[in-house]
């Protein structure tokens, strides 16, 4: 990266304060409220966590140290003992929420299921002795790679139940990125499903599994275990190497009780993989105590979390959001989570509405992408449905930009719901970034501000602080519980990746997010897009958010993905892929008016040198646009690099023949 700032483009003024009502029963009900306890969470750390460590959870053992801080190197709540798994489930059984619901189950085809807390640990309680008798102990990790169904969670939760870290493998992924990701782990054992539901055609898992293990390619595996979710024809494999199960036949004489073990505060809890621009995935390491205090805290204060509600978070439990906000963050809290295993589809484009009136959803969280897919279907699905029963939004994933935010407020909100646009990131944990909705107002396209005890600041690449409104790069300056404590097996990659980027001054050490940012005067962080995503234009360093942004706010136009192409005079010249809105059809006339758009939203120097129409983007099946793919494209590259995260394939082959229609 070159040491310029990133230029910071996008205005936008609009400002939505919280309601009255809203505020009154908020947990966090002002602003003044807001800055006292974030005053005290930045001046005292280690205080403020240990007071919110000792009311929120139980511990089976207290701590002798707080934090042990060694950068690059936490330790939270050191010595004491405790159990996430007893967190989320055992000390809510002695409440009135023993028989409240704790999953709400939808499956594609429509069928559903629900748990309640007292019988959801009784399923945990039993897989965690499946697991033992498959001679699983403390420390081995255990591979699942499942469909959104409630085994997934009972998965999760009798991993660490009994000490066995977990490393949840997307089923999206490919056999062999699932190969990959079992080896770098030394996975003892696999859970798995013959098949899951997505987009009305069933994902074959089992056989994904089969090639992962052929020619024991990944010899530590010694057994899997098969979810029946499917009923297509699946064969168990009868070999040497490792033997299979069906889950509902080894449930089947499983004893209901176990008593969770007691886990240090810093035992390895899960390890997931996350993809760089470039290299071998990451495996994110975090730990027991800090990430189910985090977890625990960002879930009940972001989103307001009551008794009475019902939370959809709609991310896959392959990807953080899902770890965090699926299962962990809400059952801890006591909540009721709702899972979904499907997706909008041709079959039924309207089935987010439909599941949020049928099972009367409190609160929404879901990806921008998601949300310009739903402005694109049309505003017709929603307003089909009954939705007073929202009461808060969020968003997560990538920047929103702002026109997508006020349709989110507008059609799903009715107007009256706050959105709370989270920052965060694997490597988190948690929220970093966001408003506490009873209590901070919003603008839209602004995460706005840090989660008491999160100090962010935008610097250049010396660490140097910037001036209001003046882009940089985003970094945090001292350690929270959730933090990621390293990458697995690879601790020089993670200190030189996060903690030596910038280089630390008098002995302090940033944390390096690899995103943009800009803090305006009211002191609220917009978050610019990766670094790795940012165009040098002429020597202009411009964020990839706020041009898509400038695209997006014309009424002609669904979604926008700006990459970097290479020019021998600019150095780099701005290529827009954009997909428009139905009654719109792509002309040259259109691209000159987007092109001028873009000049009079920002200025000349955002002006678009080329814009490509597409029906459609390369994403992975989280929903983030795969801009490296599409920086190739632009640049007439062949593609090398992994594609197994990618949803639909064919998207590749259409962007190439539009690229040769284009060029005759």
């Amino acid at each position: 990266m070159s040491a310029a700032n990133i230029k910071s483009i996008l205005q936008e003024n609009r400002l939505f304060p919280p309601a009255p009502e809203f505020s009154q029963a908020a947990h966090i009900p002002s602003f003044e409220v807001y800055q006292q306890i974030y005053n005290r969470s930045v001046a005292d750390p280690v205080g403020f966590w240990a007071e919110l460590a000792q009311s929120e959870l139980a511990w089976f053992e207290p701590w002798h140290q707080v934090l042990d801080w060694q950068p690059p190197h936490a330790r939270w709540f050191d010595g004491g003992k405790i159990n996430i798994s007893y967190n989320c489930l055992d000390r809510h059984l002695l409440t009135h929420r023993r028989n409240k619901a704790a999953i709400i189950w939808e499956g594609e085809p429509g069928d559903t299921r629900t748990l309640t807390y007292a019988q959801l640990h009784r399923e945990v309680c039993k897989f965690a002795n499946v697991l033992k008798g498959l001679g699983i102990n403390k420390g081995d990790l255990v591979g699942i790679y499942l469909p959104m169904i409630p085994e997934a969670a009972i998965a999760m939760l009798a991993c660490a139940r009994i000490g066995a870290p977990h490393s949840v493998i997307f089923g999206g992924f490919s056999a062999e990125a699932l190969r990959d990701r079992l080896k770098d782990g030394l996975a003892k054992l696999v859970i798995t499903a013959d098949g899951g539901w997505r987009k009305d055609v069933i994902v074959p898992l089992k056989d994904q599994v089969d090639k992962a293990l052929a020619d024991n390619a990944v010899p530590s595996v010694k057994n899997v275990v098969v979810v029946q979710r499917t009923k297509q024809t699946v064969t168990l494999i009868d070999n040497s190497n490792y033997q299979e199960d069906w889950w509902h036949e080894i449930m089947t004489c499983a004893s209901s009780q176990n008593q969770a073990e007691p886990m240090d505060s810093e035992d390895l809890l899960f390890v997931l993989y996350t993809s760089g621009s470039t290299g071998k995935p990451k495996g994110v390491v975090h730990t027991t105590g800090g990430y189910n205090l985090y977890s625990h805290i960002t879930a009940k204060w972001i989103f307001d979390l009551k008794d009475r509600d019902v939370f959809w978070c709609t991310a896959d439990v392959g990807w953080i959001t899902g770890h965090s906000y699926v299962v962990y963050g809400p059952l801890s809290n006591g909540a009721t989570t709702l899972m979904y295993e499907g997706a909008p589809r041709t079959s039924n484009p309207g089935c987010t509405w439909e599941i949020i009136e049928k099972h009367g959803v409190n609160i929404f969280y879901t990806a921008p992408t998601a949300i310009r897919a739903f402005i694109k279907m049309g505003d017709h699905l929603p307003q089909a449905r009954d939705l007073s029963s929202l009461r808060l939004l969020g968003t997560v994933g990538e920047p929103i930009n702002p026109e997508a935010w006020i349709w989110y407020q507008r059609v799903i909100g009715g107007g009256k719901c706050p959105i709370v646009d989270t920052w965060w990131q694997t490597e988190t944990g948690g929220i970093m970034i966001t408003p506490l909705p009873g209590a901070i107002p919003t603008k839209p396209g602004s995460a706005t501000l840090p989660f008491p005890g999160i100090q962010p600041k935008v610097v250049d690449l010396e660490g140097n602080q910037v001036p209001p409104n003046e882009g940089g790069y985003l970094a945090i300056a001292h350690p929270w519980p959730g933090m990621m404590r390293t990458i697995y097996n690879e601790p020089e990659r993670f200190r030189q990746s996060y903690w030596e980027h910038i280089p630390p001054q008098d002995g302090k050490y940033l944390y390096f997010a690899g995103d943009g940012a800009r803090q305006d005067a009211d002191g609220y962080f917009w978050i610019m897009g990766r670094v790795d995503d940012v165009i040098n234009v002429a020597g202009h360093r411009l964020g990839t958010m706020e041009i898509e942004s400038a695209l997006v706010s014309h009424p002609a136009v669904a979604e926008a993905a700006v990459v970097g192409k290479p020019d021998a005079l600019k150095g780099e010249e701005i290529f827009a892929f954009v997909i428009l809105e139905g009654s719109h059809p792509p002309t040259a006339e259109l691209e000159k008016a987007l092109k001028q758009h873009v000049v009079q939203e920002i200025g000349a120097i955002a002006r678009p040198g080329e814009i490509r129409f597409t029906e459609a983007l390369p994403k992975t099946r989280s929903g983030k646009i795969m801009r490296r793919l599409l920086r190739s494209l632009a640049a007439g590259e062949e593609i090398t690099s992994d594609t197994s995260t990618l949803e639909d394939r064919t998207i590749l082959d259409k962007l190439r023949e539009s690229a040769l229609s284009d060029n005759p």
